[in-house]
């Protein structure tokens, strides 16, 4: 779907972060499950040429109609540009896209792993989770306290958050697999885990659940061009992987969230 967007807002909630909200469809909306994303063109040239890809964080309705959010980090020229958008800019949207989240019905509790603006597509499944009625609980880390967001948008909704930071700013000083582990082992339930965040805490998760025998759905950050499968530049090595029998899986079309189970972990570092 290839779409006009309105800004309402594209405030700052954390030193370099900041949090869009877009006007749209009632039937975009429908369609912007929990870890799907979009492609945005940031500027009316072609400079950049490429769009951006962005997690969809929340959608809703208010008194200005259907609405979806995007949380960013401005690292580069394309999201500079994007956080000088004021209310009322056009926006060109090309999505939503890729495969998001499987909702597990399964009894036992939804642990959510996130580090930095890899919280982005977490909030939109914890409000699914917290909608079935499932205890959610959130592991967020970061290197600094500005690095854990909107912790308070998740509290609101009734999940529990344990945060950790590498200067022990907000929460325990450790790594956010440190408390996920000791919290497992203290379950005497089944449990389901939920990823986003660096390729090396995705990896560790990963293991961390393979371990247990314990279901894990990662979504996968990539660097993307297209956003639609054609390019091939965002392609993960999966578990049958080798150099006789090539086993690639594309980001954007068939993840971003995938099974952690179906990826090569070694060859993707």
């Amino acid at each position: 779907m290839l779409t006009e967007s309105f800004v309402l807002f594209n405030t700052e909630i954390s030193p370099g972060y900041r949090r869009m909200r877009l006007l749209v469809s009632e039937a975009f909306v429908r369609k912007a499950a929990p870890g799907r994303f979009v492609m945005l063109r940031v500027n009316d040239s072609t400079d950049p040429l490429l769009r951006r890809p962005f997690a969809v964080f929340d959608t809703g309705a208010a008194s200005d109609g259907a609405y979806f959010e995007i949380l960013y980090r401005v690292i580069g020229r394309g999201t500079a540009m994007l956080s000088e958008k004021k209310k009322g800019d056009i926006l060109d949207i090309l999505g939503p896209l890729g495969k998001g989240f499987s909702l597990d019905d399964s009894a036992g509790e939804k642990l959510l792993v996130g580090g930095g603006i890899g919280l982005a597509p977490l909030y939109a499944l914890a409000r699914k989770l917290r909608e079935a009625s499932s205890t959610v609980r959130l592991f967020a880390g970061g290197r600094v306290r500005g690095d854990i967001l909107c912790a308070d948008a998740f509290e609101a909704i009734g999940v529990e958050c344990r945060f950790t930071t590498e200067d022990g700013s907000i929460g325990e000083r450790a790594l956010v697999t440190q408390p996920l582990v000791r919290h497992l082992e203290s379950l005497d339930i089944g449990a389901t885990i939920y990823a986003c965040g660096p390729e090396a805490m995705l990896r560790a998760v990963a293991k961390i659940a393979a371990c247990r025998a314990i279901p894990c759905q990662v979504s996968l950050e990539s660097r993307m061009a297209c956003g639609i499968g054609v390019c091939l530049g965002c392609v993960v090595p999966g578990r049958r992987h080798s150099v006789r029998t090539p086993d690639f899986r594309c980001v954007c079309a068939e993840g971003p969230v995938f099974d952690a189970r179906e990826i090569d972990w070694k060859m993707s570092q």
